[in-house]
């Protein structure tokens, strides 16, 4: 099965995570691979799709979201699962607790049509240089914390579940 692990990324975090899950697939005997969304030439050659794309303002960057809106008709006939990297990790006390309810809000954004099997929140790496001045003044004042919060065994296990799914489909 030719899965594409397809993503949107700002500084790297989704790139890495969506390289993660295309090697989980490929170890479980699936043929996938990782690329840019915007890289995509053909999106009918795939057969499943694992997409995701780094979070800014509680919304897909726009290669992510222009993506699952050009191609819409070929992703609701086909299995897809979608992830979010943003730092729910990176916040500390009660902008924490907040953190859950931004999943609804980023899948407000996406196409209403669009059925994924699953969607996951992830947290990536957060660094000083990913704000301007006031955004790091505003990181630090709610409790933010920089650092790499990508947690790589809930990635791999969300990537074996899909993995599973995928391979009692055959």
């Amino acid at each position: 099965m030719d899965v594409l692990v397809g993503y949107a990324t700002a500084h790297g975090s989704t790139r890495t995570i969506a390289e993660r899950t295309a090697a989980v697939l490929s170890r479980a005997g699936l043929t996938a691979g990782a690329r840019s969304m915007a890289d995509v030439g053909d999106p009918g050659a795939y057969r499943a799709f694992v997409l995701g794309s780094a979070v800014h303002g509680q919304s897909w960057l726009p290669p992510g979201r222009d993506f699952l809106r050009d191609h819409l008709d070929v992703l609701a006939s086909r299995p897809v699962w979608l992830f979010s990297v943003g730092m729910p990790a990176a916040l500390r006390g009660p902008w924490r607790r907040l953190a859950p309810g931004e999943l609804p809000a980023i899948e407000e954004g996406l196409p209403p049509d669009l059925r994924p099997r699953g969607h996951r929140l992830f947290s990536g790496v957060v660094e000083r240089g990913d704000f301007p001045r006031a955004g790091r003044v505003f990181f630090r004042l709610v409790g933010g914390r920089y650092g790499d919060f990508r947690d790589w065994e809930a990635v791999d296990l969300w990537a074996g579940g899909i993995a599973g799914e995928l391979r009692s489909a055959e």
